[in-house]
């Protein structure tokens, strides 16, 4: 995820200078996860495609005005969220019910093995314990711990309030520590089982 002073400089270069080498960084740097996001509200892989396409299409067009948008980064997650649900809407269908397929990705630097030597065992544990999270929450969860965002950020991006956000977080890390700690009591025990 670019940082918030890269994605200025870069709002900048495109707004003022029609530099499309920072529209392209722009691009590359956020579109995954943006492309995960809008996954998440339609279900659908092309559908999803689309719809980050058009978004940065739009930003594009809209180049010589980026520069009164506050916080770009919201800015494009609020943008894929409103056109997943214009599509939803025209399909007919409820963002709520696609929230189920919200992927766990543990990627982001809040989970690198090197720095933390968690085992493969045990990063499977956390995604499952993730993808076992209420749909609303494995959303929060995903969008505060993989892709960054602050919580009054993740507020902004779901029409939520920042205490939603943050009881949401308290409830997804629970539930995690939860399912962790248990594996690791019952990994010790039959561990310590087997040696007389």
């Amino acid at each position: 995820m670019l940082s918030s002073e890269q994605i200025l400089y870069i709002q900048g270069r495109i707004a003022r200078f029609n530099d499309q080498h920072a529209y392209k960084e722009l691009f590359t740097g956020l579109y995954n996860y943006l492309f995960t996001f809008a996954r998440s509200l339609v279900r659908e892989k092309e559908a999803a495609e689309e719809i980050v396409s058009d978004v940065f299409i739009m930003v594009w067009e809209k180049r010589k005005d980026l520069e009164r948008i506050e916080n770009l980064k919201v800015y494009l997650y609020v943008s894929t969220r409103n056109m997943a649900f214009n599509y939803l809407e025209k399909e007919k269908r409820s963002a709520t019910d696609s929230l189920e397929g919200v992927p766990a990705n543990l990627t982001s630097v809040y989970l690198d093995p090197e720095q933390l030597l968690i085992t493969a065992d045990m990063i499977a544990l956390i995604q499952k314990a993730i993808s076992q999270l209420p749909p609303k929450c494995r959303m929060i969860f995903k969008l505060a711990k993989e892709d960054g965002l602050k919580y009054r950020e993740v507020a902004e991006v779901l029409n939520i309030s920042v205490k939603t956000v943050e009881n949401q977080l308290a409830i997804a890390l629970h539930k995690i520590g939860s399912t962790v700690s248990f594996d690791i009591r019952k990994a010790v025990s039959s561990s310590v089982g087997h040696h007389p």
